[in-house]
């Protein structure tokens, strides 16, 4: 099967061929470290994880590097807001993107570079430019003529004539710049230093760089000159992957990347996220259940951890059910964050999750020692050929999870079977390849049972041998013709999420709810 997948800059699907056989150089433009992520950071790295994830499934050496956008007029705001400085508001919350994100079982990258750690790139990459004539000082900034570039627009079809002035735009003063500017559509690729901001020295003067040239510079000194795929989200293709495009290939004389990837977005029952709605979903506030069920009063960005008033507080979400709710989507595809949106993933990842804990909760049962089977190989398994003909098309997440369901399906309804009559009439041969595929599978989409839902893991305290232990005292106690008692450890147990059966042979098995 050959994977093929959906080109941005071409507008149609073709094969995937990468630069060197085996291996992919893979560029995501990451974020502007001032706030907290919200859901559709989370439905952007969710979806490059499975592509890195996938990639590496199907034998491909992948070097994935993510930047981060240290320096910007928006972390610079946040500074002067809370009396800090920018390098401390960096900081700070690039910690807490890498909280969000491990909680969402999001692969670290390669390669994390800063544009405050690109400097030298960025300058060398504005002087060739600059000799080769495609930019001009002015001022102490230094602009791209976007008409000396002809293919401007390529990417985002747009024309140069239908392009907006102060295509630049970071909260800049159009006024200042067109001061300046040879042409309205030319952007900044060096700012002159105001004051009170961070500056570094250079042959235009004091200043810092433009959004667009970091992460040109980035791509260059991290993976080369060409990439195999570069991916973001789709409000970056115009203008910032417009413009990486002609900064990069001005430069160089050759492509930037040969694929271009672009995830779809968010809304909020059918509304854009915005600040002004207030609609703003933060990842860790719908971890810990600090959101809103009336999706219209979510607190503002940046309000990560509040509780807001007036509104019934909704339930935790599991991280891996956010990690659904995203994959039950095609990427390009864009997606509605509603209430029941969220209960189908909520309902999806309980039945997922009951056949990922199969073999940890059944396994001792069937005669399995689970710690020593092997990870699947599959080729010749169909279910797997299912799977991979899913997400050959295009990264196909909506059929790929349609066999994770049907394996997770058949294994809790196995699950049921084994609890209330102790015994199947499946092998466990069949049992334990299904379940390993499961396992496997799931594991290429970022789905995995946490730690704290694994069955050995105590459960309000109790641990499997403590369980043991007390249906031993019920069963004393009913021996001992004390119903009472065995009756109190019976509730105890249910109380605490045990349900216990007695067989008609003497023996209780049970099962946690």
């Amino acid at each position: 099967m050959t994977l093929t997948l959906y080109n941005s800059l071409t507008r149609r699907e073709s094969p995937f061929e990468p630069l060197e056989p085996g291996k992919v150089r893979m560029y995501c433009c990451g974020v502007t470290v001032y706030d907290y992520c919200h859901v559709g950071h989370a439905r952007a790295y969710i979806v490059w994880d499975m592509v890195r994830r996938y990639l590496m499934w199907r034998g491909y050496d992948v070097r994935y590097v993510q930047n981060f956008t240290d320096i910007d007029d928006k972390i610079l705001n946040r500074a002067r807001e809370t009396n800090s400085t920018m390098e401390a508001v960096a900081e700070r919350f690039i910690d807490e993107y890498f909280a969000d994100m491990d909680k969402l079982n999001i692969l670290r990258a390669d390669e994390y570079p800063r544009a405050t750690h690109t400097i030298d790139g960025i300058k060398r990459l504005i002087h060739e430019l600059e000799n080769k004539g495609y930019a001009y000082a002015s001022g102490g900034d230094v602009y791209y003529n976007v008409r000396q570039f002809a293919d401007y627009g390529k990417l985002s079809g747009r024309k140069l004539e239908e392009m907006q002035a102060g295509a630049s735009g970071r909260l800049e003063t159009a006024e200042i710049e067109a001061q300046k500017k040879q042409d309205s559509s030319d952007f900044a690729l060096w700012k002159s230093a105001k004051s009170g901001e961070p500056a570094w020295d250079s042959s235009w003067g004091k200043g810092r760089p433009g959004w667009h040239i970091e992460c040109s510079a980035m791509v260059r000194d991290c993976l080369g000159e060409t990439i195999d795929i570069h991916c973001g989200g789709s409000d970056l293709t115009f203008p910032h992957h417009e413009n990486e495009i002609a900064q990069s290939e001005a430069a160089t004389g050759k492509s930037l990347a040969n694929y271009w990837m672009h995830n779809a977005f968010v809304t909020v029952n059918g509304k854009k996220m915005s600040k002004s709605l207030h609609n703003f979903i933060i990842i860790r506030d719908l971890l810990d259940g600090n959101w809103s069920g009336d999706l219209e009063s979510n607190p503002p960005l940046g309000k990560g951890g509040s509780k807001n008033e007036g509104s019934e507080k909704s339930k935790a979400v599991e991280p891996m059910a956010v990690r659904l709710f995203v994959l039950m989507a095609q990427y390009r595809s864009q997606i509605d964050f509603t209430e029941e949106a969220i209960a189908s993933a909520r309902n999806g990842w309980h039945t997922l999750k009951e056949g990922l804990l199969f073999g940890s909760q059944q396994g001792s049962k069937l005669g399995w020692d689970v710690e020593k089977i092997d990870k699947l190989t599959g080729e010749h398994n169909t279910l797997v050929q299912q799977f991979q003909a899913a997400m050959d098309n295009d990264f196909n997440t909506p059929g790929a999870l349609t066999v994770l369901f049907e394996l997770a399906k058949e294994l809790g309804k196995e699950g049921n079977v084994l609890v209330h009559q102790g015994k199947t009439e499946t092998s466990p041969e069949l049992l334990q390849q299904k379940w390993v595929t499961l396992v496997s599978l799931a594991g290429v989409l970022g789905l995995e049972v946490q730690p704290e839902s694994d069955s050995n893991d105590a459960v309000d305290g109790l641990s499997d041998a403590e369980i043991e232990v007390m249906i031993q005292q019920r069963k004393d106690a009913r021996k001992a013709r004390d119903f009472a008692e065995g009756d109190r450890i019976r509730n105890e147990l249910k109380d605490r999420g045990i349900t216990l059966i007695d067989q008609k042979d003497g023996t209780t098995i049970w099962h946690r709810s």
